[in-house]
């Protein structure tokens, strides 16, 4: 896909009436494109073989196979399709299933249709983002300490803390009133110490061993 192309979109629900109300938000936008819909993860595996589309907006709860287990199927065969989940449900073992399946970011249906629309455009940039709600689910033991091996100092594992509450450079230097330079120079540091090269696979590794839950 090049900056010109629309990004194609696969919706995943079992209720019509929301795929619906998602296809206009799409068909709103000259840079998103309605790829297709689904009804169960089945159906959203065939469909991904088939259409090959950037972005899946994943529901969660569907007959057959869920959403959880379709991400990680999709994240495994065509790790260029980027899985956002898109739920009503906000429970802390399914937040972390779906980040650990793969998903890219975690959104609940409440969210605004400007939101949505920021987080689709935003997961080609390889950006995650968390409903409010879900990351509040994940932040609850953040004060805990790290697992041993990541020797992660104490501004490290807040800045850590704040990356899996979804706040971009920017907003965690609002937070912590340091610089946007420093904090770059900290999440440079923290990906280094765990081993992995972007913001997502950071936040789904201190999901995984429980480094900032």
């Amino acid at each position: 896909m090049t900056q010109s192309e629309p990004i194609r979109v696969l919706l995943v629900d079992d209720h019509a009436i929301i795929r619906s109300g998602l296809g206009a938000v799409l068909l709103a936008h000259d840079d998103l494109d309605l790829a297709g819909e689904a009804s169960n993860g089945e159906e959203a595996l065939r469909m991904c073989e088939q259409l090959q589309p950037d972005v899946v907006l994943m529901d969660l709860m569907m007959p057959g196979m869920d959403g959880t287990t379709a991400t990680r199927a999709i994240r495994e065969r065509w790790p260029q399709i980027h899985v956002i989940v898109l739920t009503s449900f906000k429970e802390k073992d399914l937040v972390e299933e779906a980040l650990k399946a793969g998903a890219i970011s975690y959104l609940l249906k409440n969210v605004s249709a400007e939101e949505l629309v920021l987080a689709i455009r935003g997961a080609i940039a390889g950006q995650s983002r968390l409903a409010p709600e879900a990351a509040a689910v994940l932040i609850q033991k953040v004060k805990e300490p790290l697992a041993e091996g990541y020797d992660l100092t104490g501004r490290e594992r807040e800045i850590l803390a704040l990356m899996v509450e979804g706040l971009p450079n920017r907003g965690i230097s609002e937070r912590l009133f340091v610089s946007h330079s420093t904090v770059k120079f900290h999440v440079s540091n923290i990906l280094s110490k765990l081993g992995v090269s972007s913001r997502t696979e950071a936040v789904s590794l201190a999901i995984k061993h429980h480094l900032a839950t």
